[in-house]
């Protein structure tokens, strides 16, 4: 006997819910299905073709449903108001997945066209009859074809993540006119011959993708050495970039070749320019200026041949000012600066949706799910763009990773981006005090209505929708057990979105 279950994805201004139950072997592979319809015969015929119905009353209520749960197609009710059908599918494609849109016929016209007064909708099929599970079935073919060539064709090009080749070459994904410039800047520097070369930007930018984007204009068949500055004490970072003689100091058994001579003709690259000591920064200046240098414990002179970087995540000019980097060494280095934005400003927040899809297809951290996670819903994406990233570009990776631990769907949800990884310590903690330990009737419908209203962002008529009662009682709920919505101000960025919803009727 075939394993029976139940899924039910229901939004309606009455909250009203349909249950539609069938067996495994009926689903088929498209994913999610929104339907426009107050008909059940068109709720029926979408459960026969989709793991996931997402069902709305008429087109005011399905933006919303769109929006949240970004389905693989819609259906739609040719009865509903041809204008607001129109308004939809406007706001509809905006959605950078063009979802198609099918018109079910529920008329007895016999048309087998498209009816004229949706004809220049953008229609993506028509349907002609509520029974027409073959011809539905035809156009989900269709639709998984062309998205598997879309898929591929993607993969082919090369400018899916990233502005230009240079920006392939390094991995350097964004599109905003923030990388734009940088890429133009990085492009003018690596063809002169400005040498030592300043990037500046916040921690977790791509400053270092920038000094390797120089490196590969100008002598990728070279040596590239990075070192960072703040890593190791004084006297190691001399000894490291300079190399030693043996005996030169207490434990020197032998000579040391330094990552200045290493480098060769190729890149040094001296991240965290800003915590190098002052007497070493002397040095390093003598180095710039002379183009030579000598080991630790030396007297021979070596040629410094290599192309300088230095990085730094502070303001070099307040740092000069404040007597914590020396002012010589400042206007050696500054001399045709690149600055990497971080991803909080105007001109960049463009890139994080698109990092973000970088991040997912490129992520090794779970090789198990790898191509299982396609995509992130729409809330998802909008809680990403509002976040101000402090820790930028790397930070970003790291919620996608974590995301992509977490995610048990084809798609990441809302609820999986955590911002804050003690976060999750505390949503443990939370489920494991879930357990009822007073028996008070009043207080766990007082907490099944808060569960209700934190799952659904505080919208009272899919809040009643998933309580299984009126918006009316559920106001007159909320009024007589005093709950706040400013007590869920705190998590509502992260709130549950509708895609797997649990049971919260009172039944």
């Amino acid at each position: 006997m075939a394993l029976q279950r139940s899924v039910t994805y229901v939004f309606s201004e009455q909250g009203k819910t349909i249950r539609v139950r069938h067996t495994d072997s009926e689903l088929m592979n498209l994913n999610r299905i929104v339907t426009v319809s107050r008909d059940p015969e068109v709720q029926n015929l979408a459960h026969r073709c989709s793991h996931e119905v997402f069902a709305a009353d008429d087109p005011a209520d399905a933006l919303e449903v769109i929006q949240t749960v970004n389905p693989n197609l819609i259906l739609y009710d040719d009865r509903l108001n041809v204008d607001l059908v129109r308004e939809l599918i406007d706001n509809t494609e905006k959605n950078p997945n063009d979802i198609p849109v099918v018109l079910i016929g529920t008329s007895d016209s016999g048309e087998e066209r498209i009816p004229g007064d949706y004809s220049e909708l953008g229609i993506y099929d028509y349907i002609k009859g509520m029974q027409d599970y073959e011809h539905l079935q035809a156009i989900i073919r269709k639709i998984k074809n062309e998205a598997v060539g879309n898929r591929k064709g993607a993969e082919g090009q090369e400018n899916q993540f990233f502005a230009n080749e240079l920006a392939a070459a390094v991995s350097l994904a964004g599109k905003s006119r923030s990388v734009l410039n940088t890429l133009k800047m990085t492009r003018l520097v690596a063809s002169s011959r400005c040498n030592p070369v300043l990037v500046l930007g916040e921690t977790g930018t791509g400053k270092e993708l920038i000094a390797k984007a120089i490196h590969v204009l100008r002598h990728p068949n070279e040596p590239f050495v990075a070192v960072n500055c703040a890593a190791l004490t004084a006297n190691l970072l001399e000894s490291e970039l300079f190399g030693h003689v043996k005996g030169s100091f207490t434990g020197a058994d032998r000579d040391k070749t330094g990552l200045l001579e290493l480098a060769a003709d190729g890149t040094l690259l001296l991240d965290e320019i800003s915590e190098m000591p002052m007497n070493l920064q002397a040095k390093l200046l003598r180095v710039l200026e002379e183009k030579k240098f000598r080991k630790v414990g030396g007297t021979k002179n070596i040629a410094c041949n290599a192309t300088i970087i230095a990085a730094s995540n502070r303001n070099l000019k307040r740092e000069v000012e404040d007597n914590r980097f020396r002012r010589d060494l400042y206007y050696r280095l500054n001399i045709s600066p690149i600055i990497t934005a971080p991803l909080r400003s105007p001109e960049r927040r463009d890139d994080i949706s698109l990092l973000a899809d970088y991040f997912l297809k490129t992520s090794t951290i779970c090789p198990d799910k790898k191509g299982k996670i396609t995509s992130l819903t729409t809330l998802a994406v909008q809680s990403l763009e509002r976040h101000d990233w402090p820790g930028n570009i790397r930070e970003l990776r790291n919620v996608i990773d974590r995301a992509i631990m977490l995610e048990t769907t084809d798609k990441i949800g809302l609820n999986g981006i955590i911002f804050d990884s003690a976060q999750i310590c505390e949503t443990t903690q939370s489920s494991k005090s879930d357990a009822v330990t007073d028996f008070s009737l009043e207080k766990a419908e007082r907490e099944l209505i808060c569960r209700a209203l934190q799952k659904t962002g505080w919208q009272k008529t899919r809040a009643a929708g998933l309580l299984g009662i009126t918006r009316a009682t559920l106001y007159a709920k909320v009024k007589q057990y005093n709950i706040e919505k400013e007590s869920f101000a705190a998590a509502g960025d992260n709130q549950q979105t509708p895609e797997k919803l649990e049971s919260f009727s009172y039944a």
